[in-house]
C-alpha cells in the first residue's frame, strides 16, 4: 500500500511507530494469503493501511493548507504519480509478462484486462464485477487482484483534496471575507465536513455488506470512511495524546495493537466484510495513531517497540512488499496447476522480501527523491504509466490469442478406430470412448474446436429476465408457441441452466411447455447454504419454486443440481464430511417428498462429474496432445451425486445418467470429438449440452408418455 512521506522542507516529526503500524499491516496481509491458519482474518491489514493513508495524506494536505492557505492540487498529484507509478507500473509489467509465459493462455487474457483496470485505478470495479460472477469462481485468482485497495486510494485522493479546496472556500466565506481564515476555522469545517462524510461512508458500508458483501468489499463509497478516520485523527490526536500520561498513551497502543490481533484471529473469509466487522481493525489502527501522537522524546515501550529498525525497514518496504506478495503467491500455483506445498510459499514469501528490498531501493527511492520530476512535471508519470500497459498488454492479447489460435489441420476424433463395436454402442458413448482411447494414444488437439476456446468463458444459458440473478421472481413460459402437450419444470441451480440448450430443443420437437426454475449458487436440496448475501435469497427462492409448480401441476419435473457450496447447520458453516453428507442427503430426501404429490413425476438428472481440471486450462497451457488433458472425475463431488441418486431411488424417482455421455472407464475427456465438453471443472458448454438432445429426448420419452 501506498505510504506518503513529508516532501523536501516540510516540518513534520518522523513517526517510527507508524512505520512499525504500516509492517504490521502488510505482514499480516502476507501471512492471510500464504494460508497461515492461525491468522485467518490477515485480510485486515488492508482496512489498517487505509487508516494510516487517510492519516498521512490529511497530515500533508492540513499542512499545506496551513503553511499557503491553499491546496496546489497539480502538486498533489504529481507526488502521488511519483510515489504510487514507478513501482506499480514495474510490478504489473512483470506480473503480465510472467503470467503470458507461465498461465494458461485464456488465464493470460484476464490478466491482460486485469492490469489495464489497475492502470486506470480502476481495479476495484473490475474485480467486484467478477467476485460477483458465480461462472468465473472457479478460475485462478488475478495476480493482481490486490490492485483493488490501490484503487481504492486512489479514488479516494482524487476527491478529497477537492473536498479540502472545498473547506478552505467555506471557510474563508464564513469569516466574511477575510484573505486567510483562522487555522481554528478551517480545522473546524474540515472536521465536521469529514465527520459527515465518514458517517456517510460507514453507514453505506454497513447497509451495502448486508445487501451485497462481494461489492461492498471493493466498493469506495464503502471503504472511504476507514480513510475518513484516520484524516479524523490528523486533527484529534494530537489533542488527545497531550492529555494522556505517557502510561495512557502506552495502554492504548497495546489495545488498538490488541484489536488487530483479535480481527486477524477472529475473522475468516466467511465473514461479512467491511460492515460493522471493519471497525474491530479500524478503530484499534486509530488507536495506536493516538496513542503515538505525543511527540515525546521518550515514548512509551509499546510505542517505541513498534520504532525498532527491523519494524521501519519492514514499513519503508511496504509498499513494495504488498505489490509483489499476492502475484508470487497466485502465479505459481498456476503454472504448477495444484496448491504450493508449505515449503513453497516460504520461497515465495523470501522472494517476495527480496525483491521488495531490491524493489525499494532501485525504483521506489530514485523516483521519489529524482529533481527532474519536481514540481508539477511528475504528472508525466500517468500518461507514460498508461502507455507502457496499455501497449504491453496489446503485445500480450496478440501472443495469448496466437496460443488459442488453429495452428495445423488435426482432425477431429471418429468412432472409425472402433471398428464394429462402434454400431453395438449408443453413438454418444462409442465417440466418448474413441476419444478417451485417442486421448491414451496422444493423438494431437482438433484444430477445429467448438466452442472457440477464446469465447468458452463466456459460454452460458441465456435466461433473460428469468435468470433470478436478482431478488426479482418472474415466470417465463419456455418451449412450444403451440398449444403444449405437455409441461416440464426443471429446478435446480447453474447445473440445472446448462441443460437448457437440450431442453429448449426437446420442447420445440415434442410441443413441450417448460419453466426453467434454475438460480445459480442455490442447489435443489433443500440445504442452508452460504453466508453470502448472493445465497441469503436462495431458500425464498427455493420456496417460491415449489409454490409455482404446486399451481402449474407440471407433467414431469427434472431435479439437475450439484451442492458444492458451502452448508450451513444452526448458523454455522460445516465442515465434518460426515455432517455435510447427512446435510445434503436430507435434503435431498425433503426436497422430493415435497414433490411427491405437486408434481406428475419428479426425475432426477444426475450431476455430470466433476473433473479435476478444468479442460479449457488445459488446452490453452502449453501445446498439449488430447493426451495431456485426460481428466479425472473429484471423488467428493461424485459422492455428493451419489447422495441425490439414493435419495431418488428410495423413493423410487426414477434417475437420468450422463456420465457415459462424458466419461468412459473413469476417463474424461477435454475433447469429444471436436467439441469441448464443459466450460469448467463442473458445466457443460451450451454446444455440448444441445449435442446430447437426442439421448436426453429417449432418456425422458418414457417419463413423458407416463406423465
Amino acid at each position: 500500500m501506498t505510504q506518503p512521506r513529508p516532501e523536501a522542507g516540510a516540518r513534520s516529526p518522523f513517526r517510527a511507530d507508524v512505520q512499525g503500524l504500516r509492517a504490521i499491516a502488510v505482514l499480516t496481509v502476507i501471512a492471510g494469503h500464504a494460508g497461515l491458519s492461525q491468522l485467518p482474518g490477515g485480510f485486515v491489514g488492508v482496512d489498517v493501511f487505509f487508516v494510516i493513508s487517510g492519516f498521512l495524506i490529511t497530515q500533508l494536505l492540513l499542512r499545506e493548507v496551513t503553511r499557503t492557505g491553499g491546496v496546489s492540487l497539480r502538486g498533489f498529484y504529481a507526488r502521488r504519480a511519483r510515489r504510487i507509478l514507478p513501482a506499480a507500473t514495474f510490478v504489473t509489467l512483470v506480473t503480465l509478462g510472467a503470467s503470458v509465459w507461465w498461465l494458461s493462455a485464456l488465464d493470460a487474457l484476464e490478466v491482460v484486462k486485469d492490469a489495464v483496470w489497475a492502470t486506470i485505478f480502476a481495479a476495484n470495479i473490475r474485480f467486484a464485477s467478477v467476485g460477483t460472477d458465480y461462472f468465473a469462481r472457479d478460475q485462478l485468482p488475478s495476480p493482481l487482484q490486490h490492485y483493488w485497495s490501490l484503487a481504492v486510494e486512489e479514488q479516494f485522493y482524487l476527491v478529497w483534496p477537492l473536498v479540502l479546496v472545498a473547506c478552505v472556500l467555506l471557510a474563508r466565506r464564513l469569516t466574511r471575507g477575510a484573505a486567510d481564515p483562522s487555522p481554528a476555522r478551517t480545522a473546524k469545517v474540515v472536521m465536521v465536513t469529514l465527520a459527515v462524510l465518514t458517517a456517510a461512508s460507514f453507514a453505506y458500508g454497513v447497509w451495502r455488506t448486508e445487501v451485497d458483501p462481494t461489492a461492498a468489499y471493493f466498493s469506495t463509497p464503502a471503504r472511504a470512511w476507514e480513510l475518513g478516520v484516520g484524516a479524523l485523527a490528523v486533527p484529534l490526536a494530537p489533542v488527545l495524546a497531550a492529555r494522556m500520561p505517557a502510561t495512557a498513551r502506552g495502554l492504548l497502543s497495546v489495545t488498538g495493537l490488541g484489536f488487530i490481533a483479535a480481527a486477524c484471529l477472529r475473522y475468516d473469509e466467511t465473514s461479512p466484510f467491511p460492515g460493522t466487522a471493519a471497525l474491530l481493525p479500524v478503530v484499534g489502527a486509530l488507536l495506536v495513531l493516538v496513542a503515538g501522537a505525543g511527540g515525546h522524546p521518550r515514548e512509551p515501550f509499546p510505542i517505541r517497540a513498534l520504532g525498532v529498525w527491523p519494524m521501519r525497514v519492514i514499513g519503508d518496504w511496504s509498499y513494495s512488499l504488498y505489490l509483489w506478495h499476492w502475484p508470487l503467491l497466485v502465479l505459481p500455483v498456476g503454472y504448477l496447476g495444484r496448491d504450493l506445498t508449505p515449503l513453497e510459499v516460504g520461497a515465495a514469501v523470501a522472494a517476495t522480501f527480496v525483491l521488495s528490498g531490491l524493489t525499494y531501493r532501485l525504483v521506489e527511492t530514485p523516483f521519489r527523491r529524482t529533481r527532474v520530476l519536481r514540481v508539477h512535471r511528475g504528472l508525466v508519470l500517468y500518461p507514460l504509466s498508461l502507455g507502457l500497459v496499455v501497449t504491453s498488454a496489446f503485445a500480450a492479447q496478440d501472443y495469448a490469442e496466437w496460443r488459442t489460435g488453429e495452428h495445423g489441420n488435426d482432425p477431429a476424433v471418429t468412432v472409425t478406430d472402433l471398428g464394429e463395436e462402434a454400431e453395438e454402442l449408443d453413438p454418444t458413448v462409442a465417440l466418448v470412448k474413441a476419444s478417451v482411447l485417442a486421448a491414451r494414444e496422444g493423438q494431437a488437439v482438433p484444430s477445429d474446436l467448438t466452442p472457440d476456446l477464446l469465447d468458452i468463458r463466456e459460454d452460458r444459458a441465456a435466461l433473460g429476465r428469468c435468470s433470478y440473478e436478482t431478488d426479482a421472481l418472474p415466470l417465463c413460459p419456455r418451449g412450444t408457441t403451440g398449444t403444449p402437450e405437455k409441461t416440464v419444470v426443471v429446478l435446480g441451480n447453474s447445473h440445472g441452466r446448462m441443460w437448457v440448450p437440450a431442453f429448449e430443443r426437446i420442447a420445440r420437437e415434442h410441443d413441450l411447455r417448460t419453466y426453467y426454475l434454475v438460480k445459480v449458487g442455490c442447489p435443489a436440496a433443500l440445504v442452508t447454504v452460504g453466508s453470502q448475501a448472493e445465497y441469503a435469497g436462495c431458500t425464498a427462492f427455493r420456496e417460491w419454486a415449489l409454490e409455482q409448480i404446486a399451481e402449474l401441476r407440471p407433467d414431469v419435473v427434472v431435479v439437475a443440481t450439484n451442492v458444492a457450496e458451502t452448508l450451513l447447520h444452526e448458523g454455522r458453516p460445516v465442515e465434518d464430511p460426515a455432517e455435510r453428507e447427512q446435510l445434503v442427503r436430507a435434503g435431498f430426501d425433503e426436497l422430493f417428498d415435497r414433490l411427491a404429490p405437486i408434481a406428475g413425476r419428479t426425475v432426477l438428472l444426475r450431476d455430470v462429474p466433476e473433473l479435476d481440471e478444468s479442460p479449457e486450462v488445459c488446452l490453452s497451457t502449453g501445446r498439449p496432445d488430447l493426451g495431456d488433458c485426460l481428466l479425472s472425475p473429484t471423488p467428493h463431488a461424485t459422492r455428493m451425486a451419489d447422495l441425490s441418486v439414493a435419495s431418488a431411488q428410495e423413493r423410487r424417482v426414477p434417475v437420468i445418467d450422463p456420465t457415459p455421455w462424458v466419461c468412459w472407464d473413469g476417463s474424461c475427456p477435454a475433447v469429444i470429438g471436436s467439441t469441448i465438453p464443459y466450460r469448467d471443472t463442473g458445466h457443460l458448454t451450451t454446444q455440448y449440452a444441445a449435442a446430447l438432445t437426442e439421448d436426453l429426448a429417449r432418456s425422458l420419452a418414457p417419463l413423458l408418455r407416463a406423465g
